[in-house]
């Protein structure tokens, strides 16, 4: 294989590690911390505008290595990489379309719309992963190269995306079991002038005695009358 062959090879699999390998899982994660902040705020719409701008850059991207393939690869079809490849494109469009017709919220249609969505966009970004391993044996078959660094380099990438995406659930978690989290949220929550007045009064609190009623004397009758 010439070296202009390994060339051609070399960067089309580096455009797809781009696209499918790292940018389309970090947009799965900034929608999905968008979907945990309030409503309304300006967190949420960076994080939205941003997922859609990650997301097309994956889309673009794609699309480039498409065509270095077609335009330099014999696309025969006879081997899993390519055809993965083939179907993988079709479903990247597909998702593309389903996010830029995304229905108003409280129509009727936005709960299919979002299930829908959401399967096909994980669906595709994990068909994608699976698809750079196939990538890089075939890297390995055709040019006789080892492909051992750069599996083990995406697979770290891969499982700390993996571990930031499961970790989002577990963080609120892990806060709420932080001892005296309520006492500091209040303590954040109060004006600067007024936190030393409220660690007083905690404290005043703890220190406080309950103190018990004394148990009476039962009445006596003769007493009394003597009284």
């Amino acid at each position: 294989m010439s070296e202009q062959m390994t060339s051609y090879i070399a960067v089309h699999g580096l455009i797809l590690w781009v696209s499918m390998g790292f940018l389309m899982p970090l947009g799965i994660l900034t929608i999905r911390m968008a979907n945990k902040l309030e409503e309304g705020g300006t967190r949420v719409k960076v994080l939205f505008y941003l997922h859609a701008i990650l997301q097309t850059l994956a889309v673009l991207l794609a699309t480039v290595g498409a065509v270095v393939s077609i335009k330099n690869f014999e696309n025969s079809f006879n081997n899993n990489h390519q055809r993965l490849g083939l179907a993988l494109y079709g479903a990247i469009l597909m998702q593309a379309l389903v996010g830029f017709f995304r229905p108003p919220r409280g129509s009727k249609r936005r709960s299919t719309w979002y299930l829908t969505h959401w399967i096909l966009g994980t669906a595709t970004s994990m068909v994608g992963i699976i698809n750079i391993y196939t990538g890089l044996e075939a890297y390995h078959k055709k040019t006789s190269k080892s492909s051992g660094i750069w599996t083990i380099l995406f697979t770290a990438q891969v499982s700390f995306i993996a571990f930031f995406y499961l970790f989002q659930d577990k963080w609120e978690h892990i806060q709420k079991q932080l001892p005296n989290s309520q006492a500091s949220s209040q303590q954040r929550t109060l004006p600067s002038g007024h936190q030393e007045n409220a660690v007083i009064v905690v404290t005043q609190r703890v220190n406080q005695k309950v103190l018990m009623p004394e148990p009476c004397a039962k009445s006596n009758a003769l007493r009394n009358l003597f009284d």
